[in-house]
């Protein structure tokens, strides 16, 4: 048996080939790898010494040649095929190992020239893994270091690969040069003609991997799978750990994700309760038990079958507290032994443990999407995320009346959530708790008697509430339905044609209105 070995990534690749010979195989190589096998005392013939031409162009030339592709497609079942073989005195190549150039990995550097990107181009290797993994009942093809011990448990038991595991690793050679060439073309083709880097590029490669299927969709009919980004960010959703519970559903995950990017966006202690992809009750408090107890105050009915996230630890007293109503998933960084203690009995709840990024929770934000994609008939549409944070710097006070400093926390907590509620959104808030959320509906007047009507029910009175609206108000109309619902500040962002007939109905009705010039529409 003949094995060809050419990595860049040499992780794990000595013990490999050290392994390999010990099990008679036959070693060829090229360039660094074939260097590193020799100086550890390994027999290993270069490539070149087969080929009869020496690496050339800088390495840019060394494999592609037919005594090495030869040796990866030909068919032994054909005879044909092996005849030419021996006709061309070629000898057949029954495992190849190849990692590719580090393309990813130099693009993503700050700096990286165009130069460097192109240099960083394998061609080489790709085409000897398309053509090992073509011929993959006869040639076995590893792409990763994670597939050597796999590898070599079925040799050293039968002497060779079985046709699962050599069509396991076709498939997974085949993803990875997928995943290369849609990087190289997602970079490229966001080159500019001044040579500037556009953030969409010309072609969108999806480079996804399938973390499991669902067992339906939205709905029992639609069938469903669950997917990552190829390198996911530290302390996003999909790199959560599951604790216990049921298997995840897609509204599940959905609900989850809204829930999950929201309590992040909180720097003190914060719990957000989710319920069908709107936050209906959001807080903050000294502790995870205090910033649950206000947020379920919010609304405990949609709490009901809830899907609850913290961006502290939990401990037994939070535990215990949320244990008393019915919850579907339940997301933290962490969780004490004791508060996990607390779940037990209930084996239905999901719990998912999602670790912080290295740097701790002020990387969180490097967890957030860059660009966010949804799918309509035949097509994509992609935007950079709304990721846009407003300090209190850059609120402008419009009305006669001046707001407080606890007036201006109030409006910018309002401000943080109403982010995350489905357009129109109108969210009345007041000591770090959410009083009432109206969310979601055709028009902003409607949003806003919802939000009160869910305060009322849930026995909370919005007198002295701050509100947050994530678009302009175009009529006073709906201004003068919160402030008789009790709110006495009011931040909106402003650009309406009528902008000025709602300003002076906020100094009619002696209210402050802070100016966000953003807006916030999620759809």
């Amino acid at each position: 048996m003949n094995a060809l070995i050419s990595v860049s990534d040499k992780t794990g690749i000595l013990e490999f080939a050290q392994a390999l010979h010990a099990l008679g195989i036959k070693l060829l190589s090229t360039g660094g790898t074939a260097k590193l096998l020799a100086d550890a005392g390994l027999p290993v013939t270069e490539v070149a010494e087969v080929t009869g031409f020496p690496e050339m162009l800088d390495g840019r030339v060394k494999t592609l040649h037919p005594k090495v592709h030869g040796g990866l497609l030909a068919r032994r079942d054909v005879p044909a095929h092996m005849a030419a073989l021996k006709e061309h005195a070629i000898d057949t190549i029954d495992l190849l190992v190849v990692n590719l150039y580090p393309f990813e990995a130099t693009v993503a550097k700050p700096g990286c020239t165009l130069e460097d990107a192109i240099e960083n181009i394998d061609i080489g290797g790709p085409a000897m893994v398309r053509s090992a993994a073509k011929n993959w009942k006869d040639v076995g093809v590893l792409t990763d270091a994670s597939q050597y011990p796999v590898a070599l448990a079925e040799l050293k038991a039968s002497g060779k690969l079985s046709d699962k595991t050599k069509f396991a690793f076709s498939v997974a050679a085949f993803n990875r040069i997928s995943q290369y060439d849609g990087a190289i073309s997602d970079y490229l083709s966001r080159i500019q003609e001044d040579g500037s880097h556009t953030l969409f590029p010309g072609q969108s490669n999806g480079r996804f991997v399938k973390l499991q299927d669902l067992r339906y969709g939205e709905n029992p009919h639609q069938q469903a799978a669950f997917y990552r980004d190829l390198y996911p960010a530290p302390g996003s959703l999909v790199t959560a750990k599951q604790l216990q519970g049921k298997e995840l559903s897609y509204n599940n995950i959905a609900d989850a994700d809204a829930a999950w990017e929201c309590v992040k966006s909180f720097d003190t202690p914060a719990c957000v309760i989710v319920k069908h992809a709107n936050p209906c009750g959001v807080a903050v408090g000294k502790d995870a038990l205090e910033a649950y107890s206000k947020a379920f105050k919010t609304d405990p009915t949609s709490a009901f079958g809830g899907i609850i996230a913290f961006n502290r630890p939990m401990d037994r007293a939070a535990a215990e507290a949320v244990s008393k109503q019915f919850v579907e998933v339940l997301m933290a960084p962490g969780y004490s032994a004791d508060a996990l203690e607390v779940f037990k009995s209930k084996v239905n709840v999901r719990i998912l443990e999602i670790a912080l990024p290295p740097g701790g929770k002020t990387d969180w934000e490097n967890g957030r999407n860059a660009v966010d994609v949804k799918r309509i008939g035949s097509g994509l549409l992609m935007q950079t995320a709304d990721n846009r944070e407003l300090s209190v710097d850059e609120l402008k006070v419009v009305s006669k009346k001046q707001p407080t400093p606890q007036q201006l926390q109030d409006l910018l907590f309002a401000w943080k959530v109403a982010k995350y509620v489905k357009s129109n959104a109108i969210v009345f808030c007041a000591d770090g708790m959410t009083m009432g959320v109206g969310a979601g509906q055709m028009s902003r007047l409607d949003s806003a008697r919802i939000a009160s009507i869910k305060a009322q029910h849930a026995g909370l009175t919005l007198s002295g509430t701050a509100v947050a609206s994530d678009a302009f108000f175009p009529f006073r109309d709906g201004l003068d339905v919160v402030v008789d619902a009790g709110a006495t500040s009011v931040i909106q962002p402003g650009g309406s044609m009528r902008d000025q007939e709602v300003i002076d109905a906020a100094d009619e009705r002696g209210v402050v209105m802070v100016l966000s010039g953003v807006r916030h529409f999620r759809h």
